[in-house]
């Protein structure tokens, strides 16, 4: 370091800002430009949001969330033995693949937002 006071990075904070949609830096300027397509540079605070590569954590930490707070205590629900196959398929798939595709911008802004705080710290760490 060169003698400036390192910058602090809340891991909460990123993960909040991030989670909503916002800019992990300012939390006011939007983190997506679409459905999953994160924007470049925040258009208030100008901070380099394409710099966090999110990649394949987003989809795996979704599957992994919905696997155990859904289809976990699914189980445990008398319905799913009673009913015929087919009829389970038809409503758990089409909910399933809903409940994922609302929560993947969710942990993607999140994961975005981690990396933004462990970016900062290691920075301060050189």
């Amino acid at each position: 370091m060169t003698g400036d006071a390192p910058t602090r990075r809340p891991f909460a904070t990123g993960l909040k800002r991030g989670a909503r949609g916002q800019c992990p830096n300012c939390g006011q300027g939007k983190l997506f430009r679409a459905y999953l397509k994160i924007r470049p540079i925040c258009e208030i605070c100008g901070h380099d949001n394409g710099q966090y590569p999110a990649d394949d954590a987003p989809p795996y930490f979704t599957i992994l969330l919905v696997g155990h707070l859904v289809v976990g205590p699914l189980l445990a629900f008398h319905v799913i033995f009673t009913w015929p196959p087919f009829l389970v398929l038809a409503v758990l798939l089409p909910s399933l693949t809903a409940l994922m595709l609302v929560m993947l911008p969710v942990v993607k802004g999140a994961v975005v937002g981690v990396l933004w705080s462990v970016a900062g710290s290691s920075k301060d760490r050189q």
